[in-house]
């Protein structure tokens, strides 16, 4: 049964670090060609959308690889590494993109700041991406070889 979790967990981390490269490669460019009152206008509805798939998958993720972590007893260096760039990725959520997605939102940003924000906001998103995505192929691999075992 446990081994049923732990694999369950590595495919909702890939479902996650998919998500993420998907809205990296498609939907950031898209959104960087638009011109300011499309991004808005377009973002007012999508924001939400996007609020609403992420932040349960997000939860579960990063509670998962977590909750495998602990339930390996900390004996599985890779499940601590994928678990440890999980809680990472949620924390630039709080340090970074809350207050950016609300600014775009409540359009808080002139017209002329918004490339510059997409920039940034294109930056660090790319980053949480390849977080999730080295999360993600240390799950894989904890599912080998004891992935490190620190049990000696």
């Amino acid at each position: 049964m446990i081994e049923q979790f732990y694999l369950l967990t590595t495919v909702v981390l890939g479902l996650f670090a998919g998500s993420l490269l998907t809205e990296a490669c498609i939907l950031v460019p898209y959104w960087r060609r638009m011109k300011p009152a499309e991004f808005f206008d377009l973002h007012s509805s999508l924001g939400p959308n996007l609020f609403r798939y992420f932040a349960p998958l997000t939860t579960l993720a990063v509670g998962m690889a977590v909750a495998t972590t602990i339930v390996d007893g900390f004996n599985n260096v890779a499940w601590g590494i994928s678990a440890g760039l999980s809680v990472i990725t949620l924390a630039i959520f709080f340090f970074y993109f809350r207050a950016a997605n609300n600014s775009f939102a409540e359009h808080d940003l002139a017209n002329s700041e918004l490339e510059n924000e997409l920039s940034r906001w294109s930056k660090w998103h790319w980053f949480r991406t390849a977080l999730m995505i080295i999360a993600l192929a240390a799950s894989v691999y904890g599912h080998s070889v004891d992935g490190l075992s620190t049990k000696v």
